[in-house]
């Protein structure tokens, strides 16, 4: 078993996809980093014909529902995994993401999203602020602390009904209430709008990770280098916004 992977939790053609163009990001900017996928059959057998590139290794989900993932993150075929969601872009070298581990048991970064709605209680009346954390980039390590977790989290997941909408909110409550020593990781590994990437000055955060809902159709999958960002703006007749971001980038 490889100590260290990434790992993707797809179902449907459409989301296969996704993940394999996410996977080949990884390759790309990560070679040799082992890549594991979970889908469903009917996924597998139309997407891969004699080559199971660019993954490593393929399991089959049984039963497959939206939200498979919160089924099988526990079933990881590695000791240190970084679990992405199929609508991702790596464009660095993450590996040395896996270091956290050396001291914490998970991480992830916040959700973005902060509403009303996304601080609802359910069994626990939490405090703003502990938010939500983005299930979409997970960074855990196969002990028995965090599988009991994630196994809780398939529980209660199902005991709310299985809304994509829990996923997060119930985790939220479930690590709150964890022993597992929590890292959090920086917004850079998990953003989740273009604005921060082109807004962030040359002495702030480098983006590690896109994580773009835009990406499962796949038409914004080679906004993966700021060059190509700027060229589609110009594109759109924007070519001064591109000019006054560098501007104010250059005096930050």
């Amino acid at each position: 078993m490889n100590k260290e992977g990434v790992m993707y939790i797809a179902t449907g053609e459409r989301y296969v996809k996704a993940a394999v163009r996410s996977a080949r990001t990884v390759v790309q900017r990560n070679p040799g980093l082992a890549i594991h996928l979970f889908t469903d059959r009917k996924s597998m057998e139309s997407t891969f014909k004699g080559s199971l590139s660019p993954f490593s290794s393929i399991d089959v989900i049984e039963n497959p529902y939206q939200r498979s993932k919160v089924d099988y993150m526990s079933r990881t075929p590695y000791e240190r995994t970084l679990f992405l969601d199929a609508d991702t872009a790596v464009i660095a070298d993450i590996r040395e993401v896996f270091r956290v581990l050396e001291r914490f048991d998970i991480g992830l970064a916040h959700a973005m999203h902060r509403g009303p709605n996304r601080l609802k209680a359910i069994r626990l009346q939490l405090p703003a602020a502990f938010p939500e954390f983005n299930t979409g980039v997970i960074l855990y390590r196969k002990n028995e602390g965090v599988i009991r977790l994630l196994k809780e989290w398939e529980g209660f997941f199902k005991e709310m009904g299985m809304d994509e909408e829990n996923d997060q909110t119930t985790l939220r409550e479930l690590l709150w209430a964890s022993d597992v020593r929590i890292a959090t990781l920086p917004p850079e590994y998990n953003v989740r709008f273009l604005k921060y990437h082109l807004l962030w000055s040359r002495s702030e955060a480098t983006t590690k990770i896109f994580h773009l809902k835009q990406f499962h159709r796949g038409w914004l999958f080679w906004f993966n280098k700021k060059t190509h960002t700027t060229r589609y703006f110009r594109k759109l007749g924007l070519g001064w916004l591109v000019n006054l971001i560098k501007k104010v980038k250059n005096r930050a």
